[in-house]
């Protein structure tokens, strides 16, 4: 039975384990830079910019998700899903839908018109799980991303 739960600070360690199985994943372990201490400081401090659920079964972390508000001039408060974990032993038995669902619920708690997130374009399982629930692809719309470096070249030049 999967139970949900906020991770904690003392949970930084975990989320960072359970990322960097993500990562591996998706074939990008090497991009994860994020430190246990980052994730302490930027979900727990003073000034929390994202939350996390944990989602267990029997007492035993098999998943999370990791989530933040953002603002659209189009539709206002909404959530930005960042990650949707669960680990590969612990698929197919409806823990992505309830860690989905827990998402949903405290997005419509917050006061959020609605829920963003990215999947890759070979994760099929997922696209069709997706779809399952409805979700629409904004297949029209490319996502763009400036790394460190070109963001600090970018910032240079600035008035």
């Amino acid at each position: 039975m999967l139970s949900t739960r906020p991770a904690t600070i003392a949970d930084a360690a975990l989320l960072r384990t359970m990322i960097c199985e993500l990562a591996e994943f998706e074939r990008g372990l090497e991009w994860v830079k994020i430190t246990e201490e980052d994730l302490a400081r930027d979900g727990f401090g003073p000034k929390p910019i994202f939350q996390a659920l944990i989602g267990e079964w029997k007492g035993q972390p098999v998943a999370y998700a990791l989530f933040f508000d953002y603002y659209s001039t189009w539709r206002g408060k909404q959530m930005f899903l960042e990650d949707l974990f669960v680990r590969p032993q612990f698929r197919g038995l409806g823990i992505g839908k309830a860690m989905l669902a827990a998402v949903a619920q405290i997005a419509i708690q917050e006061n959020c018109r609605g829920m963003r997130w990215e999947v890759l374009d070979w994760n099929q399982p997922a696209i069709d799980f997706y779809k399952s629930l409805g979700a629409d692809f904004m297949d029209e719309w490319k996502l763009v991303m400036l790394n460190p470096e070109d963001m600090n070249r970018l910032a240079e030049i600035a008035p």
